[in-house]
């Protein structure tokens, strides 16, 4: 199940450049790159005259030349230029889709391109504003169909389990007070662990003498985004409240792009607001949720190993699925929208 009519991360800003860039995004060959003044640039990854990827040419100007016969084609995906003829036939032209290059990222609309309003482009400033916020962020190949992911990210009490060594802990689970707010772009989960030892990154950073207050507050936006504030100040000092004096907080930031139904471009990254000049400081805090996430793959390719073993095999629900199950229901009804076809929700 694919969702055209949003905005998706094609690449980091700095994967376009001079070069063509091939990358499959919902099960379209798309081919990336950036004119000569600069713009970033999407069309379709095949030629029309005799099917060579256009991903093997070379960037001309503001145009990309076939690697095969030196067919020249604009930004538009209207070819421009035949070597050894004047006449150029209407209907030679590539698809070519909307673009827009912001918070680090260019952005790629798969659908209908009169829809493709540069305002829906989701806020993932964190990324944007180096004075305000230490960050860093990258790109993991994810050998599963992107829902999984977002379930995973909507169901935080793997943590425990999954990321014992660095971000969980046994209080994550049993002493969580949950809420899930759907919301029409997409749900919000809010978890409090209130009075409880924190877990060895949340010590790492805090350097915390005794029990802390911690937040998780996740917000999906539909398909397939996701923002997480988390933090955590002494116990009893208000952080529910919104006084945070003497603790810390960060973003997790998840922008997941669908490959195919089996794979995903997972961009991520991750932001904080204190030392914000200090690159070792963003690099430890980092490397720790870099080691989580490594941890998270090998659960979610074996998960989509699994299912494609059985797909018909009947699994059961758990009160922590509450998250997850609100946001499938949610693209369930906009893909419904967006086709108009009716279908069994996975």
């Amino acid at each position: 199940m694919f969702l055209r009519n949003f905005w998706y991360v094609g690449a980091t800003a700095g994967e376009v450049g001079g070069k063509p860039l091939a990358r499959t995004i919902l099960n379209e060959k798309i081919v990336f790159y950036r004119t000569t003044s600069g713009a970033p640039v999407a069309m379709e990854d095949r030629c029309c005259h005799r099917y060579v990827p256009l991903s093997l040419g070379a960037v001309q100007g503001e145009n990309l030349q076939c690697i095969y016969h030196g067919l020249e084609f604009a930004p538009s995906g209207k070819c421009v230029v035949i070597p050894g003829q004047d006449s150029i036939p209407a209907a030679a032209r590539v698809k070519a889709f909307p673009v827009v290059e912001r918070h680090d990222f260019v952005w790629i609309w798969m659908g209908d391109p009169a829809l493709a309003d540069p305002a829906l482009i989701c806020d993932f400033h964190w990324f944007a504003e180096p004075d305000k916020y230490g960050s860093k962020h990258t790109r993991f190949h994810v050998k599963t169909n992107w829902q999984w992911i977002v379930d995973n990210l909507l169901d935080l009490t793997h943590l425990t389990y999954v990321h014992w060594r660095t971000i969980g802990n046994a209080a994550n689970t049993l002493k969580a007070e949950t809420e899930v707010e759907r919301r029409p772009d997409g749900i919000t989960v809010s978890r409090w662990t209130m009075d409880a030892p924190p877990p060895p990154t949340y010590q790492m950073i805090g350097k915390f003498a005794g029990h802390v207050d911690r937040w998780q507050i996740i917000k999906h936006f539909a398909p397939s985004l996701v923002q997480l504030h988390v933090g955590a100040t002494a116990a009893g000092t208000g952080a529910r409240e919104g006084r945070r004096v003497g603790g810390f907080q960060m973003w997790n930031l998840n922008l997941i792009t669908p490959e195919t139904e089996k794979s995903s471009h997972y961009f991520w990254g991750q932001a904080h607001d204190f030392s914000p000049h200090d690159r070792g400081v963003t690099e430890r805090i980092f490397d720790q949720i870099h080691r989580t996430f490594v941890e998270d793959l090998e659960v979610l390719e074996t998960q989509q190993e699994m299912y494609d073993r059985d797909p018909d095999y009947q699994t059961v629900d758990i009160r922590a699925d509450a998250g997850p199950t609100a946001a499938r229901r949610l693209l369930q009804s906009l893909y419904e929208a967006e086709t108009g076809i009716a279908a069994a929700a996975d």
